[in-house]
């Protein structure tokens, strides 16, 4: 068997997990946007682990994703698994992997079979479901195992959540990264002008109650079918909604309006044949509720509507992601956003697939809103960047310059990250145990050295942040804290984004002027290259 070329940032989470169990994180998590080949990081992490002797087990709460991760072991490490599901088990069996079915596992006469040592390591597909009961009894009874939890891109409520089992976060890959660099498709997003009222909705378990939606959805459905007649009549095009028979409802509705829509739910015989059928092009439209945002991959599809609304952002980013892959002739993923409104609750966008400050994500859903069109959303986080960053230089005048003129050296945490625009230093919240801690000793002094006024920082997340990203600034050859506070002070603006050698060369010009910048020069006007 052809061995399995890994993608650069797959290598870099594979080697990242087993360096953290090395240092002694037995609990540890990988974040991977859908589509990016976290199966695959974590058949080669027990790929890994099997050389050295050690009993994996992969933990799932769907039958599909333990026939997809047995399928993906063999295929990408040549590995052969026993399955705990059901009347099949693994006892007694030579295969060191096995995959096994939360349900079955959880029962308590099952689960005493197993010695607390049985196995040495434990992967947990789709790690947001961990908190339960279910898998916190099987991972107690396992005490002792490394573990690795693998999820698509949480929000900082989950990562919170999570930072209550895990220890650290390995590695993440993040969306627009992995746009960037072309292992996804760039997304357009698109506001559609027409109003839904969720301000009767329920919450239940954290978000909208399905119930409550599909009530407050049914009166727009053949609106709706005519605006997606409009913006994806040639599209491949997923639909989720809440409730099975408003899919099915939807599904007739589309039909009537020149679609070829097909329909899938939990209950469906033919699920398969549909899902194939789909697949080849028979159908252009599926409609399911809520069954397709796990373990279903179908690349060609180029179009997402949203009608089941979320707070939360792992389970927007799991609709999104189901058409986010590659596929040969596809240009991009159209993605439409309806304006649903509600006073009680945040709800997700377009805008939180990507941004990490939701003052960012608040401007950038505006932004696309007056467009009126379909928007990349890279560009417009971009411009929504830059208009909060003029916004929060406008309202921050005062208080910046008031750090400027302190009698001392060193800069203010604030400061440095307003000129540098670091989004996620600003927006910075801790997760883990060890984050939330005050910041070390090493830490402090470090920061000192490095020119950044350490009282501020209050945790030691924070702290390792600064550290990690002046350490990038350094290799990267850009201004350093003590460059940025000099000039500042003296008036130039973003002095963050230049280059080492352009504030040094212009700190010389002032030093050899007397310590005053030269009259040619306008600080409000300079542009450091």
């Amino acid at each position: 068997m052809a061995p399995v070329a890994l993608r650069p940032y797959q290598q870099e989470a594979r080697e990242a997990v087993e360096a953290d169990w090395a240092s002694g994180y037995l609990r540890t998590l990988l974040v991977l946007p859908t589509g990016c080949g976290k199966t695959i990081v974590f058949c080669k992490v027990i790929e890994d682990m099997v050389r050295e002797g050690r009993r994996c087990l992969i933990l799932a709460h769907r039958g599909e994703l333990l026939e997809q991760a047995a399928d993906k072991l063999l295929g990408a490490t040549g590995l052969r698994c026993a399955i705990e599901k059901a009347e099949d088990t693994c006892l007694d069996s030579w295969y060191r992997v096995t995959v096994g079915s939360i349900q079955s596992l959880m029962r308590e006469k099952r689960l005493s079979q197993f010695p607390p040592d049985y196995f040495d390591v434990i992967v947990v597909d789709e790690a947001h479901h961990c908190l339960s009961d279910s898998y916190q009894r099987v991972l107690e009874h396992f005490g002792a195992a490394r573990v690795l939890g693998v999820t698509a891109t949480p929000d900082r409520g989950d990562m919170r959540n999570l930072g209550q089992y895990f220890q650290h976060l390995a590695y993440e890959y993040t969306l627009p990264r992995a746009i960037r660099e072309k292992y996804l498709c760039p997304i357009k997003a698109v506001t559609i002008p027409l109003k839904l009222d969720l301000t009767g909705v329920g919450v239940q378990a954290g978000d909208f109650k399905t119930s409550d939606i599909d009530t407050a959805l049914d009166p727009y459905l053949f609106q709706i079918a005519g605006e997606m007649k409009r913006y994806c009549g040639e599209r491949k095009t997923v639909v989720f909604l809440p409730l099975v028979k408003t899919s099915q409802k939807f599904r007739d509705i589309l039909n009537s309006q020149g679609f070829r829509a097909a329909e899938v739910n939990g209950g469906s015989a033919d699920r398969a044949q549909v899902l194939r059928e789909f697949n080849e092009g028979r159908y252009n439209v599926l409609c399911n509720s809520m069954l397709l945002t796990e373990g279903w991959d179908c690349p060609s599809v180029d179009c997402v509507v949203v009608l089941r609304p979320t707070k939360i952002r792992s389970l927007y980013s799991q609709m999104v992601g189901r058409g986010t892959r590659l596929f040969p002739g596809k240009e991009d993923l159209l993605l439409l956003d309806f304006l649903w409104h509600t006073e009680r609750h945040e709800l997700c966008h377009p805008a939180n697939l990507i941004c990490e400050s939701e003052e960012v994500a608040r401007r950038m859903t505006e932004n696309i809103e007056a467009a009126g069109c379909p928007v990349d959303i890279e560009e417009a986080e971009e411009k929504a960047a830059a208009d909060v960053v003029a916004q929060r230089e406008k309202a921050l005048a005062k208080q910046l310059a008031e750090m400027r003129s302190r009698k001392r050296k060193l800069v203010d945490p604030l400061q440095f990250e307003m000129s540098i625009q670091a989004e996620d230093l600003a927006g910075y919240v801790p997760s883990f145990g060890w984050e939330m801690a005050p910041p070390s000793a090493v830490q402090t002094q470090t920061l000192e050295k490095l020119g950044i006024f350490p009282d501020a920082i209050e945790c030691a997340g924070k702290a390792a942040l600064l550290l990690d990203r002046l350490a990038k600034r350094r290799a990267e050859g850009l201004t350093t804290p003590k460059q940025i506070r000099f000039l500042e002070g003296r008036g130039f603006r973003h002095v963050g984004q230049w280059r080492f050698e352009t504030a040094k060369s212009l700190i010389d010009r002032i030093a050899a002027n007397g310590w005053r910048v030269p009259r040619d020069i306008d600080p409000s006007e300079y542009i450091g290259a």
